[in-house]
């Protein structure tokens, strides 16, 4: 059986198993969307509530939050999505926004929860040059790699492209951050990302203005690896 993936923007994804419900950073709906470029047709959205389909709200068995930006961790968000054993992972400082029962990680931890093997990585910034703001800053936030049903899924969570992504090992899935704008990497690195990862499929999130058909090209042109470039809302297959 085939394992769904939806993205979200910015960098929300759901990821549905034949027996789990995972969310990632599920963050804002219809009011983030105002930052996408305005091709993005939502006519076709049955019945929207704050930009979001009712159907596409699954209950989450687990939902990981990969750090304590608004555009990544929100409550409100969080808590449509809960059940009564809804299990959430995420780093210590985004406790303020949900809470106290959550299940603190930081970087090379490993957890275990039903069938599903996670660990969390680094994510952050590179400082660049003259500029002395980092966005995120190292040990802070976290990537995950998400293990289940025998497949591999890394979310890099907010990111450059940093020397530990060498260190992953087999990916079968990557969700690659590729709008740049000194929060993540740029397109170009994000392609550059994707060759030394090496998974067998890339799915490009927190855009901005980059073109995620660019990012494919690119990548398909230079490697085997397929991308999977989703409008908003769409399920991309992991067979």
């Amino acid at each position: 059986m085939s394992i769904n993936i939806r993205w979200f923007p910015p960098a929300w994804f759901q990821i549905k198993t034949s027996k789990k419900v995972i969310h990632i950073d599920p963050a804002y709906l219809k009011k983030y969307y105002k930052n996408y470029p305005k091709k993005i047709e939502f006519s076709s959205w049955p019945n929207p509530i704050d930009g979001l389909p009712e159907k596409d709200l699954e209950k989450a068995d687990v939902i990981l939050v990969t750090h304590h930006h608004k555009d990544h961790c929100k409550s409100v968000t969080v808590n449509r999505l809960l059940k009564r054993d809804s299990s959430i992972v995420a780093p210590k400082r985004c406790s303020k926004e949900l809470g106290k029962n959550i299940r603190c990680i930081m970087p090379e931890d490993e957890i275990k929860i039903d069938n599903i093997r996670i660990k969390a990585v680094e994510a952050y910034n590179i400082k660049r040059g003259n500029k002395n703001k980092i966005s995120h800053r190292k040990g802070v936030g976290v990537g995950y790699i998400i293990n289940v049903e025998g497949r591999s899924i890394y979310h890099a969570g907010d990111t450059d492209f940093i020397p530990e992504m060498m260190e992953h090992g087999k990916i079968d899935m990557a969700l690659l951050p590729i709008g740049g704008r000194g929060f993540t990497m740029n397109l170009t690195e994000a392609v550059q990302a994707s060759i030394m990862i090496k998974p067998k499929a890339v799915i490009p999130m927190h855009r901005f203005e980059a073109d995620p058909q660019e990012f494919k090209k690119q990548v398909e042109n230079k490697s085997d690896i397929k991308v999977a470039a989703l409008q908003i809302g769409e399920v991309h297959h992991l067979k």
